[in-house]
């Protein structure tokens, strides 16, 4: 697995089981490959109005098309992109085809999120190059979150919390390293005051108004901090998960489909991504390792609950999270509370 995502973001050919090779359009090093198939997601699909190619509940689906000319990756490249519809309106035209091997793309499909790029690949090019290989299996052994470990732990005192302990976790394989923080001094027969973040760069770090990531950072560790005050405790489970799951790269290409008047999911959809891609039994995994059994959960989106109690956390109180809207995230907001089902309090 760690092979085969280097390879993509690296522009290098895989192939997935007995399917055919497959060279990712996006970052691909051989600009001289061509092929008159590509692998895409439904979603994509959709949006090319591929005339067999019925809507797809999950975007995120393969689909194996065929083009009438023979591709290569200049050509290629619009077609994957979204970003270029604007200035490539034309294409195709394309004819969607019986995919054989359908868990194998499903794999390369996920393989190319989690690498951070545009979910296309040619399929069976020439040159193809030596790929990459690995079994569908591979993909599941990697996602495990039993994988998860603790690496290290350390005293850290933060502006809201003096007495805080950071915990880190990595897994074989994995580059992404995820984070508990601790404030307070942990009770027996007191159970923490739990919030789950993914990490936002541009919300946490530069202080975004298109989201609300950074004020619901800052006011859980507030909340904690509070908990600390009055005996209690808290953890924040910073989840190294950019863009719901989709990446830094594929999340600012969102971005600017939205400026386009595209909602936060349809955004995802067009770029061929899941809506929702985060992983949140590795939030289980770590309060697990923790020893962590019983929680009060700051979330107004039940996914995480249902996702922590499947996994054997048990959620005894859910405590409402919800911050004041500003005039460029009110379309955000409604869009989590109208589309995403996150409840208002």
């Amino acid at each position: 697995m760690a092979q085969a995502v280097d390879a993509l973001r690296h522009g290098w050919p895989i192939k997935v089981g007995d399917a055919p090779v497959l060279l990712p359009v996006e970052t691909a090093l051989d600009r001289a490959s061509r092929s008159d198939h590509l692998l895409i997601s439904a979603a994509r699909a959709e949006t090319l109005k591929l005339t067999n190619q019925r809507p797809a509940a999950d975007g995120h689906s393969p689909v194996l098309m065929r083009a009438a000319d023979t591709l290569d990756l200049g050509s290629a490249l619009p077609v994957a992109d979204p970003a270029l519809d604007p200035v490539n309106p034309l294409k195709g035209p394309f004819l969607a085809e019986p995919l054989e091997w359908l868990a194998a793309a499903s794999t390369a499909l996920e393989l190319a999120r989690i690498a951070g790029i545009l979910p296309a690949f040619l399929v069976d090019p020439d040159p193809a190059g030596e790929p990459v290989t690995l079994i569908q299996a591979d993909l599941a052994a990697w996602s495990d979150p039993a994988n998860l470990t603790i690496a290290t732990r350390a005293h850290l005192p933060i502006a809201t919390e003096e007495e805080a302990e950071i915990i880190v976790f990595r897994a074989p394989g994995d580059m992404r390293e995820h984070v508990a923080l601790v404030l307070g001094a942990r009770s027996l027969g007191t159970d923490p005051l739990v919030r789950l973040h993914s990490e936002c760069l541009t919300g946490d770090i530069f202080g975004s108004l298109k989201c609300d990531c950074g004020p619901q950072l800052d006011a859980a560790l507030a909340a904690m901090s509070a908990e600390a005050a009055k005996g209690g405790w808290g953890v924040l489970l910073y989840m190294r998960q950019e863009g719901r799951g989709i990446g830094l790269v594929n999340k600012l290409r969102a971005y600017r489909l939205q400026d386009e008047g595209f909602d936060t999911l349809d955004a995802n959809r067009r770029l061929g991504l899941p809506e929702e891609a985060r992983d949140f039994p590795l939030a289980a995994r770590m309060l697990d390792l923790m020893g962590v059994g019983e929680i009060r959960l700051m979330t107004n989106n039940l996914e995480k609950v249902v996702a922590l109690e499947d996994a054997g956390v048990k959620v005894i109180e859910r405590v409402p999270h919800e911050l004041p809207a500003n005039p460029h995230n009110t379309r955000y907001l409604a869009t989590k509370r109208d589309r995403a089902g996150h409840l208002l309090r």
